[in-house]
């Protein structure tokens, strides 16, 4: 399988070392980069082929859309072209595959995804949607790419990807914010910065790993800490009273939202 990217920014540098530590060959793989200096670094870092010819993706099995939504209309026009039978995938947020079909005269081999940034140490997640009418052969050839950065979940209606992109996509970042809180509290509690931040981090990264590896939900895992009368009641008794789970469902809600308002925007 020949896979090219076009773009080769953070997400594709992820899915490029993901297929390499999975042992793909990257002497097949070419990335079309318009930055000479990325491509000199691409070209070391992973060994895969660089250009900044479209002309050379035509003689490839699958492209990978790895660029921003706002330059992805004018890409797919330049790729028209030299469109045959290979499959297209796109990782650019908020464009709707089949905006992405129509800019490339109905083609339809396409498979859009929205992966999420733990991507980069080989642990997200992404989900794929693709058009019934797509081949068995090409929706594993998909599969195959994006496993190689996490798990994967293939959705039935592409509507579902606004709420995947409130969620995985968006996710990262409120984790990243809790863990900001808990590592403040921890300072203001008088532990030192450092150990704050080991404690914040270990803690989200356990707590996940215990909740992965769990045939309990994740109320039965929280109620099995929260001893009555005890110090963990008193802190959930405290994030309730401010109303905290929902703030997040507003968080998720509000970031759905403005996925739906790109899509229209970006797509028009």
């Amino acid at each position: 399988m020949k896979i090219s990217f076009i773009g080769g920014g953070n997400m594709a540098k992820a899915i490029i070392g993901g297929l390499k530590n999975n042992g793909f060959n990257t002497a097949e793989i070419t990335v079309i980069e318009l930055d000479a200096e990325k491509r000199v670094q691409l070209s070391k870092e992973f060994s895969v082929q660089t250009s900044a010819d479209y002309i050379d993706v035509s003689n490839t099995d699958v492209i990978i859309l790895a660029v921003k939504p706002q330059q992805l209309r004018e890409v797919c026009s330049l790729l028209l072209p030299i469109l045959s039978t290979q499959l297209v995938i796109s990782i650019a947020a908020g464009i709707r595959s089949q905006d992405i079909s129509r800019w490339l005269d109905g083609y339809k081999s396409i498979v859009r995804v929205m992966p999420n940034t733990p991507a980069q140490i080989q642990a997200g997640v992404s989900a794929l949607y693709a058009d019934a009418s797509l081949s068995q052969v090409q929706r594993d050839r998909a599969a195959t790419i994006m496993m190689a950065v996490g798990k994967i979940l293939w959705l039935e209606d592409e509507a579902k990807m606004d709420a995947v992109t409130a969620i995985s996509g968006s996710g990262p970042a409120y984790v990243f914010y809790l863990i900001e809180a808990l590592q403040d509290a921890a300072v203001g509690l008088g532990l030192k910065a450092e150990d704050a931040r080991m404690l914040a981090l270990q803690t989200f990264a356990g707590a996940s790993l215990l909740a992965a590896q769990s045939n309990e939900d994740i109320q039965t895992l929280r109620a099995q800490v929260t001893s009555k009368g005890g110090t963990t009641e008193q802190g959930i008794l405290a994030l309730e009273a401010a109303n905290i789970k929902s703030a997040i469902m507003s968080a998720a809600k509000a970031a759905a939202e403005k996925s739906v308002l790109l899509g229209d925007q970006l797509g028009a």
